[in-house]
Formats: C-alpha cells, structure tokens, sequence
C-alpha cells in the first residue's frame, strides 16, 4: 500500500470515528470554558490534535472517551497557561474593566442562549462557578455519560479519585442549586 493510500484510509477512519462526535465534544467544550467562543477554539485544537495521533487510536474502542480526554488534557494545559499569563497586562491596549465585561457578556451568544434553554441560567452558572477539576468529572461522568473507568482515564487518576471528585462536585452542585430545586418543587422545603 503506497504512503497516500494510508493517509486516506486513515482519514477516512477518522471521520467515520471522530467527526459523528463533534457536537458532544462542542458541548464539553462549552461546559468547561464557559465561553463559546473558547469552546470553539478548543475544539478545533482538540480535533487538530486527534487528527494528528489518530494513528495511536486502538480502533474498536471508545472513540468519544479518546476525544474527552484530548479535551481535558487540552483544556487542562491551555487553562494553566491562561492562569500564568493572567498577571500580565499589555499596557499599549487600553481595554477597560466596561468593554471587557461587554465583549465577555454572553447575553446575545446563540451557543449559549441555547444552552441556557437546555439548562437553566441558575445551573449553567452553578457549573461554571465549580473548580476545573470537580467541572471536568461533572462533565465527563454526568453530561458525557461516560464510565467511571473512562473518565478516570481521561482525566488521568484512579477511580477511587473520580469518585471521590464527582461525589464532592455533585454535594457542592446541590448546596449551590437548593433554593433552586426547592421553588421549582424539586427538592421539599427544608433544611438544605
């Protein structure tokens, strides 16, 4: 088989495996940056490199949990790089506090007016407000459906950690939302 005939066929492979998860991956995405555009960005970078090491995919296997976990190591390094790169201010741009909180504003962002139909705002924002680590096992476990197992690999702990990290995500989830669940008749009035 000439060198241009296996390019092909591995193209091929990966849209047949990778592309059909493109709007789950988005969605991820969106959950952890919170930010449409971000979440875009990311996902181009996430598809980018899985195009790339596609050659390492072991075929007959979860091709979504492969995609998650380019996802979370992606967003994983470009979040502790924005986190050291945040202390520093360009000072030949004089954005101010008003337009960076009217560039931010997602209120006109179809992305995430529709999610917001999905989810409610209170919600949305409960998840966002969440540490990255406990947001990323939320996502992968809750939203993505995947396995215990999956998600522990990729986000690249033990089980036992995932576990652990769900359960205090999900207790801090409903502290966050119980007034929430309570005036919706979710949750009977009470105690939290």
């Amino acid at each position: 088989m000439r060198r241009d005939d296996t390019e092909d066929s591995l193209q091929a492979a990966f849209a047949a495996e990778a592309l059909p998860h493109l709007d789950r991956i988005y969605s991820a995405a969106l959950y952890l940056c919170a930010d449409a555009a971000s979440a875009s960005d990311l996902v181009q970078e996430v598809y980018l490199r899985a195009l790339r090491f596609f050659h390492q995919f072991e075929a007959g296997t979860n091709c979504r949990a492969w995609l998650l976990t380019i996802l979370h190591n992606t967003f994983r390094n470009q979040y502790r790089d924005q986190r050291h790169s945040r202390s520093q201010v360009d000072i030949d741009d004089p954005v101010t506090a008003l337009e960076v909180s009217a560039a931010s504003s997602s209120d006109n962002d179809p992305e995430t007016l529709v999610l917001s139909e999905m989810l409610d705002q209170e919600i949305v924002q409960a998840l966002g407000e969440l540490p990255e680590e406990f947001r990323s096992v939320i996502v992968l476990i809750d939203l993505q459906e995947l396995t215990y197992q999956e998600g522990a690999r990729a986000l690249g702990c033990p089980i036992g950690t995932v576990r652990s990290r769900l359960s205090r995500a999900r207790n801090t989830l409903e502290l966050k939302l119980a007034t929430y669940a309570r005036e919706r008749g979710y949750r009977r009035k009470g105690p939290v």
